[in-house]
């Protein structure tokens, strides 16, 4: 076992079996980098919004009625965002950026159906991110 005096300074104090206590407020994720993780859930929410965009290309140019081309036209824009968005999670915007996206994609529901209902399933999704954000950094 080691003592308190043994940690490397600037760690936070464990609690535990030696009798020190977690500053008040902090949480303990687990994780090793956990702003590294949360960015990486972000983007990999994001690039797999990207891909099932890009997938649902073909369904409404198929079912696409008068606004079918508008609507590939605002899928592969939303596409190239997401796709970009994955790379710049590290900036603080990207965050309120990829929830811009997801407010587009809802409102881009007006065009085609579809495009309503892959907005709510990935808005569901963003939001359960941005939980998850929220309480591993705070």
């Amino acid at each position: 076992m080691t003592d308190s005096t043994s940690r490397e300074p600037g760690t936070p104090a464990q609690g535990g079996a030696d009798g020190d206590e977690l500053p008040p407020g902090y949480k303990r994720s687990g994780l090793r980098n956990p702003a590294g993780a949360v960015r990486g859930m972000g983007a990999a929410a994001l690039g797999l919004q990207g891909v099932v965009l890009l997938l649902a290309i073909q369904p409404i140019r198929v079912l696409g009625d008068g606004a079918g081309a508008a609507a590939i036209w605002v899928l592969v824009a939303l596409t190239v965002v997401c796709f970009a968005l994955c790379g710049m999670m590290r900036r603080r915007w990207a965050w309120t950026a990829g929830t811009v996206v997801q407010g587009v994609l809802v409102l881009s529901g007006f065009l085609h159906w579809t495009l309503f209902a892959l907005g709510v399933i990935f808005t569901l999704v963003w939001l359960y991110v941005l939980y998850v954000r929220r309480s591993i950094l705070g």
